[in-house]
């Protein structure tokens, strides 16, 4: 057979035949004196067999561990180590699909989206304060401290801001913050509103969320923090975490 009747006997490419070839996968057969390649039923066969197992899933380099073992044992192996992949594999996607289900569940998809959807729930609860810019800001800081958080720094997380926003009265008082917090966009750090501002958002941060040591205000996070805010809100969250680690 010539490469091109090999590659359609066994449903491939002329290209996948040699590239089998270059990695070792597959013998290359000797040149007859016109200068081509005879293949035989053997080399059909070995194609046919590397192809059924890509078609499982197997890496090339699997397939030719596989290959090399002519007893078998070593496919049994190989073929355990990938129902055992695949299975992580279908349980990562239930999971996934359980969560976007979730979201897709939700009375309203948040602008941050996609969140968890404990977060969505909080969001939820804040929503008469969507339209001030603070609030989406504090939002969006919320979306990045979970994504970035582990699953037990997530958890807590979500208890402590949940525990401090549960209510009516503990809303009101995040929606006062954030007005507050917008009136300084345009004001200086020594507008008398600053210190208000920091009592305001210190009165509400959770107490399970700080730190046991003072809060280091020239952290990378904090520093970019700052940056993004105007200077007024800046000094107002400063103030805040100041005040909120001396009550401790």
């Amino acid at each position: 057979m010539r490469i091109g009747e090999l590659a359609a006997a066994v449903g491939v490419t002329t290209r996948t035949v040699r590239h089998y070839h270059h990695l070792g996968l597959l013998p290359e057969p000797e040149r007859l004196s016109n200068g081509y390649r005879d293949y035989t039923l053997r080399h059909a066969v070995v194609l046919a067999r590397i192809r059924r197992l890509t078609e499982l899933g197997l890496g090339l380099a699997e397939v030719r561990d596989v290959l090399a073992d002519d007893a078998g044992r070593e496919l049994a192996e190989v073929l355990e180590e990938l129902d055992a992949d695949l299975a992580r594999q279908e349980a990562a996607i239930q999971e996934r699909r359980a969560r976007l289900r979730a979201l897709l569940d939700a009375a309203e998809l948040p602008a941050e989206g996609p969140v968890s959807p404990e977060l969505a729930e909080l969001f939820s609860g804040l929503a008469p304060a969507s339209d001030s810019p603070m609030a989406a800001k504090d939002r969006e800081i919320f979306a990045l401290l979970e994504t970035a958080a582990g699953p037990e720094e997530r958890e807590r997380l979500l208890a402590a801001v949940g525990g401090a926003l549960r209510g009516p009265a503990a809303v009101a008082r995040a929606h006062e913050a954030y007005a507050l917090l917008d009136e300084l966009a345009d004001a200086g750090t020594d507008d008398p509103r600053v210190e208000e501002a920091a009592r305001a958002l210190a009165a509400l941060m959770p107490r399970e969320m700080l730190p046991a040591e003072p809060v280091d205000q020239g952290h990378g996070f904090l520093r970019a923090l700052y940056a993004d805010m105007a200077p007024a809100q800046a000094e107002a969250i400063r103030r805040a975490l100041r005040l909120a680690g001396e009550a401790e």
